[in-house]
């Protein structure tokens, strides 16, 4: 397994999706698009103020410091725009595991493609490069979008997991875990995510 490459800078990208790392000025640019309670209604907290966006910022900067995570800005490439961020989180290197998760997206980006053009990015990564044999996901029991979202990669189904969290208002709530691990990722790399595949260049004879 190669952990090592958690230490480095990461970009990945498609003909869709731009992922750099967090810890880049353009995190700021999130400001236009994260105070929005329905992009949070399922995140276990909401950010409404500069305070709430400022500890957010730290909070995530420092779980990656801490080896916890390795968060991303996602990029539009069609526009140009920060349109949210994704995150491997709960690092565990010794049973070569994490899950990918803490994603969301602004208002505007949400439902164009984006988020299976940045899953495929970070699984393909996740699984090839870093050499992870098990990516999980998790979702609000009652976030259909994106439980529907999760399937729609291949992902197993795996059950539910009752009081799981507390939220930030004091509410217990549950998540149902999905799973992808390497035994499965070459197949579903072909039947769900032919389109991003780089094609090879033909050599001029």
């Amino acid at each position: 397994m190669n952990a090592e490459i958690l230490n480095t800078e990461i970009e990945l990208e498609n003909q869709i999706v731009k992922l750099i790392p967090f810890d880049n000025p353009r995190n700021q640019e999130l400001k236009e698009i994260i105070f929005d309670d329905d992009v949070w209604k399922y995140m276990g907290m909401f950010i409404r103020t500069k305070k709430d966006f400022d500890n957010y910022i730290a909070n995530t900067l420092e779980a990656q410091k801490n080896g916890i995570c390795y968060p991303f800005l996602i990029i539009d490439k069609a526009t140009g725009r920060i349109a949210g961020s994704s995150r491997y989180g709960y690092l565990n290197m010794a049973s070569e595991k994490c899950e990918i998760g803490w994603t969301w997206y602004g208002k505007d980006f949400q439902g164009t493609g984006l988020n299976t053009a940045c899953k495929y990015e970070m699984l393909k990564f996740g699984f090839e490069t870093i050499g992870f044999r098990r990516i999980q996901f998790s979702a609000d029991q009652e976030n259909i979008r994106s439980q529907k979202a999760i399937e729609k990669l291949g992902a197993i189904k795996e059950g539910l997991f009752r009081n799981n969290y507390i939220d930030s208002e004091g509410k217990s709530k549950n998540d149902i875990y999905y799973s992808i691990i390497k035994e499965d990722w070459s197949n579903l790399e072909n039947e769900r995510f032919k389109k991003f595949q780089k094609k090879p260049v033909a050599n001029n004879v």
